[in-house]
């Protein structure tokens, strides 16, 4: 049982001395440039959206809440704190990204390529907006990072990775993830 708690100790140690250690890396990372860095949008509560969804319409959408406005706000001072420099800030045309992306950055521009897809009503443009993506990310040849702020279901198609609302995950242009960080709100 000694031997145990001992191992389990240094285990705990090691995962914590990492995370800390990572995080440093990821923010020298986002410093020096040249990354893309996917974010899905802050807290809106709830799962997909109304049946009719309007996307000229945040009334008909899921939006974000209070928590979220807040977690967006944090999500561009953690950029603005750590002198992380912006080439382009890219969201989808859901208002929850729209918002976040606003919130957390001001300027923005949006992309359909970052839409979501997971009802079945967007589903059928799924591949073409990943071919979109991929082609758009290939041809960007910034110095400074580029922001996309979308969804859970394209981040998972594009980095195979589950996100949870506001985090932030930052990869190469080959799609190799550095890092992430989940910013509370």
């Amino acid at each position: 049982m000694k031997y145990f708690i001992l191992i389990f100790s240094f285990i705990l140690s090691l995962i914590f001395s990492t995370t800390v250690f990572s995080n440093e890396q990821i923010i020298s990372k986002l410093q020096s440039g040249g990354n893309v860095v996917f974010i899905r949008h802050a807290l809106a509560p709830g799962n997909g959206d109304p049946l009719n969804i309007d996307l000229n319409d945040c009334e008909t959408q899921r939006n974000l809440n209070e928590a979220g406005i807040k977690q967006s706000k944090r999500i561009g001072d953690y950029f603005k704190n750590n002198n992380i420099p912006i080439d382009k800030v890219l969201s989808s045309e859901w208002c929850r990204c729209k918002d976040t992306a606003k919130y957390a950055f001001k300027n923005f521009e949006t992309f359909n390529a970052l839409n979501s897809f997971y009802d079945e009503k967007f589903n059928k443009f799924k591949k073409m907006q990943i071919k979109d993506l991929r082609k758009y990310i290939k041809e960007w040849n910034g110095n400074k990072n580029l922001i996309l702020v979308t969804h859970y279901v394209v981040i998972l198609e594009m980095l195979n990775k589950p996100v949870s609302s506001g985090e932030i995950v930052v990869s190469n242009k080959k799609y190799k993830i550095i890092g992430s960080i989940n910013i509370q709100f």
